[in-house]
């Protein structure tokens, strides 16, 4: 299935990137979402003198609602027709004792609450053109619990829950929806959660973590499926991650 243009929310470093990239080599158009600005027109700058695409670059909090409203307001979210909600982060691993709620409401407003708005507002343009595919970052934290992460867990529990949802809403409008749901990924993701480069790394030592790269082959190979084929999810560790705390480590 051929598409036009994709909207990716956190295009500007990790999966969301490497998904700008992929996209763009296959002459989609893209609208590139992300808080970082400046990020965002080098990124635009690159993609359009390689690959002579169409480039659409919009700073935004998926926090905010106000954002959220002012990108629906751009000329080329109407004209979108794959949607990659992939902006989320994890803050801490503190017991929910001793958790800190500001934390909560950043990952609960990040990946759920943002994700939910986002897609709303662009979900009426797709049904129009009866055409489109949704496609949800989840998590394998979206499927299994572990100590530290509860309120995570529960935002990809709940993007899990939205993308089975969603499909039931859009039976027979010609819409698809896929939740991509990673292992161990390295990206800046350790790094926001911990806030310390250095523990970000040992997150990762003595094993071989997925890349941003893989995830962006996988999202792109669910979306080029015919147009009768629907991915529904998709779970992908590294294979040296059994389980969410089962790590094979040299």
């Amino acid at each position: 299935m051929k598409f036009k243009r994709a909207l990716i929310t956190g295009a500007s470093s990790g999966i969301g990137l490497a998904v700008a990239e992929s996209f763009a080599a296959q002459g989609i158009d893209l609208l590139l979402v992300a808080r970082r600005e400046e990020r965002l027109l080098k990124l635009k700058t690159r993609l359009e003198r390689k690959h002579k695409i169409d480039v659409t670059v919009a700073a935004a909090d998926m926090r905010k609602a106000g954002d959220i409203a002012a990108l629906a307001e751009i000329k080329a979210f109407a004209g979108v027709d794959l949607l990659i909600n992939n902006a989320g982060l994890a803050r801490g691993t503190e017991k929910i004792q001793d958790a800190n709620p500001a934390d909560w409401e950043a990952m609960l407003e990040t990946n759920v609450t943002g994700l939910l708005r986002l897609t709303r507002a662009l979900l009426p343009h797709m049904i129009k053109k009866k055409r489109g595919h949704v496609v949800n970052l989840g998590s394998v934290a979206g499927r299994w619990v572990y100590p530290g992460g509860a309120v995570y867990c529960a935002s990809k529990f709940a993007v899990r829950a939205i993308s089975e949802g969603l499909r039931m809403d859009l039976i027979g409008t010609g819409l698809r929806v896929t939740n991509i749901e990673p292992g161990m990924v390295e990206t800046e993701f350790s790094e926001v959660r911990f806030q310390s480069k250095e523990r970000a790394k040992g997150v990762y030592k003595g094993m071989t973590p997925l890349s941003a790269q893989d995830i962006a082959e996988s999202i792109l190979w669910a979306v080029q499926r015919p147009a009768h084929v629907n991915i529904q999810e998709m779970v992908i560790y590294p294979t040296d991650q059994a389980a969410i705390q089962h790590v094979h480590r040299r």
